[in-house]
């Protein structure tokens, strides 16, 4: 399997997803016990929410570097840097251009699960920490837990039944367990994991239906693919599934990721 691009929803990330999942990230630094004079590497960093909020953390000495493999992603984090002590750079998150035990802490929000070796990915990780450093990473968990995107990976699993491995992608490392043996296996200790839960609001149906289409979440890019009947009752199934949903006359959805860490 080769890595996915989020090339294509680099400018619409922020508009659905990047609102989002920012809400997770307090979790995740937490887990990577981020503090004040840190060096820490923001792996996957994507548009750098994770990178922003790790330089307040480490505020006012620390360093943060964050690395990506999407260079319209970095554009879009590069916009929002101002005056933070941040160094974003293009590099392969499995072969880090970066000297061996640079970093007191490394985060990935989002990320490891596309990577085509999440072990090497976080193996790579400990490479560059330092004796005792940490690692913590946030996934989504099963695509049941996601709602907002499981019911689209549902539908379109009937259509694209030989694209199975890139639709579940997303969801590779939320079965119980298996993110903290991925880390396990990639000789860090001190192993924990914890579940972190955010509803996912929509003012309507339409409103989550137009971000789905938009090309903001990865997979919705397929839709353009099939003949508008199709799309259109794809859409209709969808809008069914996520009626239990409904709240305040919109859609709230409860979403579920998976936070572990380990040391170094």
């Amino acid at each position: 399997m080769g890595t996915p691009t989020f090339d294509p929803v680099a400018a619409v990330y922020d508009d659905f997803i990047g609102q989002w999942t920012r809400l997770y990230i307090p979790t995740l630094l937490r887990a990577a016990q981020a503090r004040a004079g840190q060096r820490v590497l923001d792996l996957a960093t994507g548009t750098g929410e994770s990178a922003l909020m790790a330089a307040d953390a480490v505020a006012p000495d620390g360093r943060i570097v964050g690395a990506d493999i999407s260079v319209p992603m970095l554009r879009g984090a590069l916009a929002k840097l101002g005056a933070r002590p941040i160094r974003l750079v293009a590099m392969d998150g499995q072969a880090l251009a970066l000297r061996s035990e640079a970093f007191d802490t490394v985060i990935s929000q989002l990320g490891l699960m596309f990577f085509p070796d999440p072990v090497a990915g976080v193996r790579e990780a400990r490479r560059v920490l330092r004796p005792g450093g940490r690692f913590a990473a946030l996934v989504w968990g099963t695509r049941e837990q996601v709602p907002w995107a499981g019911s689209l990976v549902d539908e379109l699993l009937r259509h694209f039944p030989d694209r199975r491995d890139d639709l579940l992608r997303g969801t590779t490392l939320g079965a119980p367990g298996r993110l903290g043996q991925v880390l396990v296996d990639a000789g860090l200790r001190d192993v924990s994991a914890t579940t972190e839960t955010q509803s996912f609001r929509f003012v309507s149906f339409d409103d989550y239906w137009r971000h789905v289409e938009s090309g903001a979440i990865r997979t919705g890019l397929m839709l353009r693919e099939l003949p508008p009947e199709t799309r259109r009752t794809i859409r209709d199934r969808i809008r069914e599934r996520t009626a239990r949903f409904a709240a305040r006359g919109g859609l709230e959805m409860p979403s579920v990721a998976l936070v572990a860490s380990g040391v170094a």
